[in-house]
């Protein structure tokens, strides 16, 4: 397969620098999460029984290890249920692994919606005890409580449980649901094809490689393979795209899957996810859902166009963000159902952002944007 870096600079991409691969993107762990809260309308016996499978970790409920500040805790907001979505790369079984993924799922009754706000991975944020740093280190540093403190803490929220998906339990969640249909485009043909060919060599399986670019159904593998593409478009930003065509497939699927499937297809996958949720807690949401006729799946990404630039910092690129105004855009699409409006992207808007230190790293800062070449520094 062609180095990444090698069809980023054949390409031409000019806006992000690259970055060492990674394992793939998580953000499907939604889906799974959406079977358990449909398998409510089946039946409470049979949802009990197969909700005993859920892998349960438990982490402390504490507003103050959760990094929740008082006035973040919004109690007149309680048609809000906010829970942080990870989706983690692991090497191998001892490795801890990192969020490739971070997203926030809220269920918002008031306005009977589902909403699912990502947020950029390289976010340079502030993480409990490590300085600055890249947003997807928290889980590294800390699991999933340090991830969840992390978010409440730079975005001003008061998430308390998370659902958390690893690796390779994303092929057999899209294969279980019959793929995924998605539109290829010509320039993203050749790509698609190279990280089937990597996977396939992971797994020492034969490579289901696309005969052709267009619209038409992936399997798990190949899905995976396109939702990894990010040198061709946008960079990370349109990857973000392809993440959220790719869910949008899978949230079609399931709703048009019929109920008698849904037991099934939540038996192949529970054991692929983790959950700080008891069963009761999820039968809750999922009678949430049902009662009040949540059927549409809305989508942002934070930060918005406009309030981010892309630099390095000690030879690593980050995401950096006014956070004032990320906060404050966060707070109004998720509580009070408020589109955020991106600012102007020749000229971001940073705020009062910080450079001046890092976690990862104590020699001195430099501002290279993002727009300034195609560097080769690893992460």
């Amino acid at each position: 397969m062609n180095d990444d870096k090698n069809e980023f600079k054949k390409r031409g991409r000019k806006s992000a620098p690259p970055k060492k691969k990674k394992k793939g993107v998580k953000i499907f762990l939604l889906t799974l999460f959406f079977l358990v809260l449909f398998v409510v309308g089946y039946g409470a016996f049979y949802t009990l029984n197969i909700l005993g499978k859920v892998n349960t970790t438990a982490i402390s409920k504490s507003h103050a290890d959760l990094g929740i500040a008082d006035e973040n805790k919004h109690p007149d907001k309680d048609y809000i249920t906010n829970i942080l979505l990870l989706g983690i790369d692991k090497r191998d079984e001892k490795d801890v692994g990192r969020s490739d993924a971070m997203m926030i799922l809220t269920l918002d009754t008031k306005h009977k919606k589902i909403k699912l706000s990502s947020i950029m991975r390289d976010s340079y944020v502030s993480i409990d005890k490590h300085g600055k740093d890249k947003l997807n280190h928290a889980y590294a540093y800390g699991g999933p409580e340090l991830a969840i403190k992390t978010v409440n803490q730079n975005f001003g929220l008061n998430i308390t449980e998370f659902v958390l998906v690893d690796y390779d339990g994303l092929e057999s969640i899209i294969d279980a649901l019959g793929g995924v249909d998605i539109d290829v485009k010509k320039t993203e043909f050749k790509l698609v094809n190279d990280y089937i060919h990597d996977l396939a060599v992971l797994k020492k399986t034969d490579p289901p490689y696309l005969k052709n670019s267009g619209s038409q159904t992936l399997n798990g593998m190949q899905a995976v393979a396109y939702s990894r593409i990010r040198y061709v478009g946008d960079g990370d930003y349109e990857r973000t795209e392809r993440q959220r065509r790719v869910l949008s497939g899978m949230f079609d699927k399931i709703k048009t899957a019929g109920i008698t499937k849904y037991p099934t297809l939540v038996n192949k996958l529970l054991p692929y996810v983790k959950t700080s949720l008891d069963t009761k807690e999820i039968l809750a949401a999922g009678t949430d859902v049902m009662k009040s006729g949540m059927s549409n799946l809305e989508q942002e990404r934070f930060p918005v166009d406009g309030y981010n630039d892309g630099k390095e910092i000690n030879k690593i690129w980050y995401l950096l963000f006014n956070q004032e105004v990320t906060k404050k855009q966060m707070y109004d699409y998720i509580f009070e159902d408020i589109k955020p409006t991106p600012g102007n992207v020749n000229k971001p808007d940073l705020g009062n952002t910080s450079t001046k230190s890092s976690g990862s790293s104590s020699s001195k800062t430099s501002g290279t944007t993002k727009t300034s070449g195609t560097s080769n520094k690893k992460k």
